[in-house]
């Protein structure tokens, strides 16, 4: 695998949208209504690319998101939220997740923020954990799915 991520370019969306469909849509029933929404507009968007195969993608958003899926009013700029960390089927467990945040965080500090959120499926709590996150708060379901608040200083 040559592995190279990046912050997306447009010509790149229509191919991070179908990963995140499958993954999430087909994958794991994640309505369709839920799984893009009006701030994939505004935020910064990576990929990870196999060579030409887009095989990755996570997004940064400034400010906090609430369990509804909303952005909270008066956040921007004071924590940026990492989510629709997506990784092609055959290709977890290699890195590509890692790496996917590690740009992501990365971008976060580029931009001055001084920490990041992210809304963690249950599952992938202990991914993030070794990544320097922490959890805060209780379970809760989103989209049919456990998760769990985390958030990391930077």
């Amino acid at each position: 695998m040559t592995l190279q991520v990046r912050l997306a370019a447009g010509d790149d969306m229509p191919g991070l949208y179908a990963l995140r469909h499958d993954v999430f849509v087909v994958g794991q029933d994640v309505p369709e209504e839920l799984e893009r929404d009006e701030l994939d507009a505004g935020a910064d968007h990576v990929v990870a690319l196999d060579g030409p195969r887009l095989v990755g993608t996570g997004r940064l958003v400034d400010g906090r998101i609430d369990q509804a899926g909303l952005l909270e009013p008066g956040t921007a700029g004071t924590v940026g939220t990492i989510g629709r960390m997506a990784v092609c089927a055959e290709l977890r467990g290699t890195g590509v997740g890692r790496a996917l945040l590690d740009a992501l965080v990365g971008r976060a500090q580029e931009r001055g923020l001084p920490g990041v959120e992210l809304h963690a499926q249950v599952h992938a709590c202990a991914f993030y954990e070794r990544a320097g996150f922490v959890p805060f708060g209780a379970v809760y379901l989103e989209a049919g799915i456990e998760h769990l608040g985390m958030r990391r200083e930077l």
